[in-house]
């Protein structure tokens, strides 16, 4: 019982509190409220008032009108609402490849860190929202457009051309003709000589090649010799130099004959007129060559200035240049992308042709007169007909520039070297090129076909050798080395006797056979 008493002493005692109600009405204190006089009659007004009298509450006199903006508050939210609609809207491929190349076309990164495809599509969503799909469609149009004006653009198209040039076109035509029955005629004949007797002609010249040496060296000028040539006779050797000299060499003593002074810088070629030496006069027009400024100058075997000049070219480089078969035109290579045909006894220009993109650095003629074949350094070559001014092929292989094109003497075969240390030989009844030939380890400077048969080519290169390559096989035959520098030219003499290459060691060699016979 103790126990108990203990606990119940320990308990704390709560006492409620009655809840106290009263009676009665407010009236009575609103009443009185109302009746003093001090106050407005209402509790609001009063506590205006009173913050008035404090301080605490200023109020302008002059009525002022706060405008909220509502309108452009609803604008951005519509605009919000509008770009998830349009989002919703767009079509997006599944396809990760076509998403990445469209976030390409948009300039926008194509993955970014730690994104997925879904994300990756999410986000192309998202930005296509916000630039519109007609901007892609617009691209796209932009992108059609521009391929069908580069298309136009690639489309041959011609004018009407003077009188001069219908008068060349109708005397090429004449002359070429002819020639070309001529040379199908001979081919015909050859066609029947027995295989065993044309063979044991091939392995005879073959091995004449092989045993070609140097039988002359000697020092052409004080500057890097550029380009030679045999004369029609084979008694002269014409070399170009850098320095604007050019000089005429007697072959096979290697004496200079006369020197030709006219260029003022370098000279990139010169050439002899297919008659000059055998039947033209030593005064008339038996040389031509062109420099680096843009000149080209015309030489007899007289005097050692020029008898004429040819304008036209300038400010642009005239790299090489060739005469016609007839002699009577002369065609040049312009660095302005085009080559020109100029009538020497008309003394004008017929001709001034463009469909090169870039420098024009070589021309060929065929041996009928008819077809012309032009290289450059848009590492294609053309073949045109000069009798109907078309291009009639398209030669499309190299890798880099070309620097040197020759046909052969069978008409129908063409040869291109190159920058990218091949040569081509192409076939133009079949339209392709037929071989390939890893010729050099640095650039071919020129290619050249053996004269009147075509049984050889002979490759010359920047690293320092020129190759003799038999045809139709295109086995190497004979390498012929000696130049301390990169042999800028060749030639073949029409009497199959001699060989020259020019060099940049500012030297020029004849090579001979050791073996009895003709190259």
């Amino acid at each position: 019982m103790s126990d108990m008493s203990d606990d119940e002493d320990d308990r704390i005692q709560i006492v409620k509190k009655d809840k106290v109600i009263q009676y009665g009405s407010l009236e009575e204190k609103e009443k009185e409220r109302l009746a003093n006089a001090e106050t407005s009659g209402s509790l609001a007004n009063d506590a205006l008032e009173a913050g008035k009298a404090s301080g605490n509450i200023n109020i302008s006199s002059e009525q002022s009108h706060f405008d909220l903006d509502e309108d452009a508050g609803q604008a951005e939210a519509l605009a919000v609402f509008e770009k998830r609609k349009r989002a919703r809207q767009i079509q997006v491929s599944t396809d990760d490849f076509e998403v990445k190349a469209t976030l390409r076309e948009l300039g926008d990164p194509i993955c970014l860190f730690g994104e997925g495809p879904a994300e990756r599509r999410e986000r192309l969503r998202q930005l296509l929202a916000q630039i519109g799909a007609y901007a892609l469609k617009k691209k796209e149009e932009e992108k059609a457009a521009e391929a069908k004006k580069k298309e136009e653009e690639n489309v041959t198209w011609y004018h009407e051309g003077s009188d001069s040039l219908k008068e060349a076109r109708l005397w090429i035509g004449n002359y070429s003709i002819p020639r070309a029955k001529e040379r199908v005629a001979k081919q015909k004949e050859e066609k029947n000589i027995p295989t065993t007797q044309l063979n044991a002609k091939l392995q005879e010249l073959h091995k004449r090649i092989r045993s070609v040496t140097n039988d002359c060296s000697q020092i052409g000028d004080s500057r890097p010799l550029s380009f030679c040539e045999f004369s029609p006779d084979s008694k002269l050797l014409a070399v170009a130099s850098w320095s604007g000299l050019c000089k005429l060499w007697s072959i096979p003593d290697c004496e200079m004959v006369r020197e030709l002074r006219g260029h003022s810088c370098n000279v990139g070629a010169i050439v002899f007129h297919p008659k000059a030496t055998l039947t033209l006069d030593d005064n008339a027009c038996c040389m031509a060559s062109c420099g680096q400024d843009g000149t080209v100058k015309l030489w007899n075997l007289v005097s050692d200035e020029p008898i004429a000049d040819i304008e036209g070219h300038a400010p642009f480089r005239v790299s090489r240049l060739a005469y016609h078969p007839s002699g009577r035109f002369l065609g040049t290579c312009c660095f302005d992308n085009s080559w020109r045909l100029w009538d020497l006894e008309a003394q004008d220009e017929v001709l001034h042709q463009e469909g090169h993109s870039k420098p024009v650095y070589d021309i060929s003629f065929q041996i009928d007169g008819a077809l012309t074949a032009t290289c450059g350094l848009d590492a294609y070559c053309r073949v045109w007909d000069l009798r109907s001014g078309r291009c009639i092929m398209f030669l499309e292989g190299h890798l880099k520039s070309i620097l040197s094109v020759d046909f052969s003497p069978d008409g129908y075969h063409l040869a291109t070297g190159s920058e990218d240390n091949m040569a081509k030989v192409w076939d133009l009844r079949q339209r392709k090129c037929v071989y390939t030939i890893p010729a050099h380890t640095n650039l071919i400077s020129c290619v050249k076909f053996q004269p009147d048969h075509g049984n050889y080519l002979v490759t010359a290169s920047y690293d320092g050798t020129a190759k003799i390559w038999a045809q139709p096989t295109w086995t190497p035959l004979r390498t012929l080395a000696g130049h301390e520098g990169k042999i800028m030219g060749l030639d073949i003499s029409p009497d199959l006797k001699h060989m020259a290459t020019c060099s940049f060691d500012r030297t020029f060699k004849i090579w001979v056979s050791e073996t009895a016979g003709s190259l």
